[in-house]
Parts: C-alpha cells; structure tokens; sequence
C-alpha cells in the first residue's frame, strides 16, 4: 500500500523555478515556507469540484482561526488545546491556509473503521475481581473510574449495564455531530439524555458490544452462562460517533474527553456519583496501517492526554499481515508511554492462557519494532451486548438470551482487536484503581512488563527492556501480574 508521507501542493518544474528566481531581486525576501499537507488530503484537493472537511494546524489556536477566516472557510468546530480548527473549504481556500500565519500542517478528514471482526479467565481478570482488593477493601472491579468509550454509541438500558440499585452503568451519553459537518462550533459532541439509545440511533451496535466488554455487569443469562466485563464496576462515558466513521468526528470526541476527563458529568457531579476518565477505548482506525504521523490531530490529542493522566487504547486491526509490511494501527505507532495498541489473542474457547494469536490480528513490520502492537488480549468469539435488531450484532452466531423475560437476543458473540481492546481498557481501570496516582507510562510498564507469552507465532525479541514480537506485542495480558507489579505487593 502506498505510504502516507506529507507532500507540498502545487509543486513547479525546476525550470520555472530557475526562472523565477533569476527575476527575483536580489532584495526580495524569500517567500515564506508553505504548510504541508497530508497525503490524503493532496489526493482529494487533486480532484476536488466543490468542498471538503479540512484540519488547519496552527502554532495555537488563535493562528488556525486567523487562517480559517482570512480564506474564507467555515468552520466546523475546534480543538483549543492542540491548536486545531476543523474547517469546510474550497481547493483554492484550502490552498491559500497553506500561505497563512502560523500555519504548521493540514490534514483531511479521512475515513475509518470499526475494527470487528467467557474471556476473563485467560487474563486472570476474574481472579482479579475476586481475590484482589482496591485501597478502600472492596474488590478490584474498577470502581471509581470512568472510561470513554468513542464508538458507534450503546444502549444504557440494556441489562449488561443495569447496576444492583437499578441504574446505570453509563454515567455520561453523548454524541458527537462533527462527522456530517453540522457541528456549529467547538461544542458539536452534546449531552443526550442519559435514557437515550445513540446505538439504535447510529444503526450500529458495536459500541454497545465493545462497552460490555470494558464494565458489563455480572449477569446470568436464561441459560445459566455467567458474564462479567473485564472492570464490572467501572463507569461508562459513551460518545457516539456513529456507525460511520471519519477522523474529525472520532478526533472531536478524543478532544472532549481532554478538556472533560476531570468531570465527564459537569461541574457539581461528586466523582462517587461521576468518577473522572482514566482511559479512552478506540477500537476503529484506518484500514492497512500506515507510517506515523506526528503532525495527525490524533497524535497530538492522545499525546495530551497521556500528559494529564490519560491512557489512551487503540485496537490494532484486523488486517492480518505476515510481518513484510506494517498493518497495525493506529499508523506507525506512538512511542509515548500509556498509549496502547492491542492485539488479538484466541484461547480456543478453552479459557486456557496458551492459545494463539488470531489470524486476522494485524501485524507490524518484522523489521520495525516501533509498528509492533503493545500486547494482545481475548478478540475472538467474545461474548458481549447486543440486539438483533442491529446491523453488526446480527453477524454474530451465536445469539443468546439476556436475565429477563423480554431480554430476548440481548447478547451475541463477534470478533475482533475492536473485542480485544477493551478488555485493555478495563484492565486499566483496575489498575488505576489500584493506585490511582500512577502515570499513563507506570500503566504500560505494568503491563507489558507483566504480559504471560505464549508461544504462537513470531519469536518474541527484546525491545525496549521487553521480549515482544511483530504480531502479539509481548504477550497476553495478565490482570493479577500487572497489578502486583504496579503496587509493589
């Protein structure tokens, strides 16, 4: 696949530009550099009859809206913090930002995709639950902590996340209208009530799905099975991005929690009702990996937020690969710490710690350390949320049956690294529950550090102080290690 580079618009013949210079006075100052554009977005503008969704980097803020309104663009919203403003604009407009003050990159509003495609055994999560205990002496569940989930959106009424008093799971709903440019400002990821389904509304059921796995409550279905998410006392912040995904609208989303993570429920909600966000689940990303791109609204944003505590989980594809060519996401990599792509194990439907890694889990560059995935958890054939009545849940085959008399179809079995992911990011807020002053990078050392590694596949090598390989990181998460590691006990 062709690799995602960043290349100048508008680029002369070196003849023109002999010519130019040579009537160029000697005096004339050179003319300022011109921002670079993503890839992506070159090839759009190259065809492009009408307008487009575009990113402007500036050096703050206030830089990308001078830019905004001097070429004449609308704007869509903005991303105060890492200085982006998501704008609509010609090719011309879009052109002419380049030459603005202050202008660092532009980048286009590129598409994505869910990566789809009872597990706590294998991670000991559910000897976690049972045998470990938080600070207070209740059990190690995730209590106080919330994790936003950035997905399709959920159901809160579903029985996986009703709470023994009757409540919900869910915490905080919102949805972001960034994706179909309707947003009217920075504000464009709303509040919705807390009752509403945003997964129906979305035709998804992904995220209700994937929020199952990160803190489903434990529930008995009408067959006798058990299930438990991997943090079953953890909070959930959904925000809806829709079953159709672009970057701007997962981005906005990634951008709410950084300027919300304190308080997801507003100011005034106590965290015992509404616990701050530790940690983000992004089970989506572009197809076929990619290079890193440290100039991406998504590099800066995550790299924020690891910088106020956050850790931020990725789901590394489901592109498969054979280690010739990197397919993990998200693109390339990011080197900061508490920043985690996740791979997906398959333990046979035995529950057993020494399975293998799925087929279709996407694999880095065997040359190239930095694109291999962190480490792997459960993906497939994974037990969660769902309705019927929703375009993915109805992929899965084995349809079952929730507590209640008109719980009918309320749960199904899919696969993918978007399953394997959250069983990360619930794991995580275990962990800072554990030690709630632990630093996103403290998080990933504990679990890389910690991770049982299996055999299957590519031999494991040393990097960076751990044993890891190109296609399952350094192995299969392992709850009770980490933990142990983390506190010292």
């Amino acid at each position: 696949m062709r690799r995602s580079s960043r290349r100048l618009l508008g680029a002369v013949s070196g003849a023109v530009v002999v010519a130019a210079l040579a009537a160029t006075p000697a005096s004339a100052a050179p003319a300022a550099p011109l921002a670079p554009v993503q890839d992506f977005l070159a090839d759009q503008l190259a065809a492009l009859t009408g307008t487009t969704t575009v990113l402007v980097h500036g050096t703050d803020a206030a830089a990308a809206r001078a830019a905004v309104a001097a070429t004449g663009m609308r704007t869509i919203t903005e991303f105060e913090r890492i200085g982006v403003v998501v704008a609509s604009g010609t090719a011309g407009q879009i052109e002419a930002a380049r030459t603005q003050p202050g202008v660092t990159y532009l980048e286009g509003n590129a598409p994505i995709e869910f990566s789809q495609e009872t597990s706590n055994t294998a991670t000991r999560g559910a000897e976690a639950v049972s045998t470990l205990t938080g600070p207070d002496g209740t059990a190690l569940d995730g209590s106080g902590v919330s994790v936003a989930v950035i997905d399709s959106g959920i159901d809160p009424t579903h029985p996986y996340f009703r709470n023994p008093d009757g409540s919900s799971a869910v915490v905080a709903n919102l949805k972001s209208l960034c994706l179909v440019e309707t947003g009217t400002g920075p504000d464009c990821v709303v509040r919705v009530p807390g009752i509403v389904d945003t997964d129906t509304l979305s035709v998804g059921g992904h995220g209700t799905h994937v929020s199952g796995i990160v803190a489903g409550r434990p529930t008995t279905l009408t067959d006798g099975g058990r299930l438990t998410g991997a943090a079953p006392g953890a909070s959930i912040v959904s925000i809806s991005t829709g079953a159709v995904l672009l970057i701007v609208g997962a981005d906005a989303a990634l951008n709410w929690v950084l300027e919300n993570h304190e308080a997801p429920c507003g100011a005034g909600v106590p965290a015992d009702v509404c616990p701050p966000i530790k940690v983000t689940n992004n089970s989506y990303g572009p197809s076929g990996g990619g290079e890193f791109d440290p100039n991406s609204a998504t590099v800066k944003l995550q790299r924020a937020l690891a910088a106020e505590g956050v850790v931020t989980v990725w789901a590394a594809g489901n592109d498969g690969g054979d280690g010739s060519a990197s397919l993990t996401n998200p693109p390339g990599q990011d080197p900061t710490g508490g920043i985690l792509s996740v791979a997906s194990y398959f333990d046979q439907d035995t529950g057993t710690r020494d399975g293998v890694v799925s087929e279709y889990s996407s694999r880095g560059a065997s040359a190239d350390p930095s694109t291999w995935p962190d480490l792997s958890a459960p993906g497939e054939n994974i037990t969660s949320s769902c309705r019927l009545t929703l375009p993915i849940c109805a992929t899965g085959l084995d349809p079952r049956n929730g507590p209640g008399l008109l719980d009918l179809g309320t749960f199904n079995t899919i696969s993918g690294t978007s399953m394997a992911a959250p069983h990360v990011a619930g794991i995580v807020a275990q962990l800072f529950e554990a030690d709630p002053t632990a630093t996103p990078a403290e998080i990933e050392a504990a679990l890389k550090g910690t991770t049982h590694r299996f055999t299957d596949g590519a031999p494991y090598a040393t990097v960076g102080g751990y044993p890891t390989s190109y296609d399952k990181g350094t192995g299969l998460v392992d709850v009770v290690a980490a933990i142990a590691r983390l506190t010292g006990s």
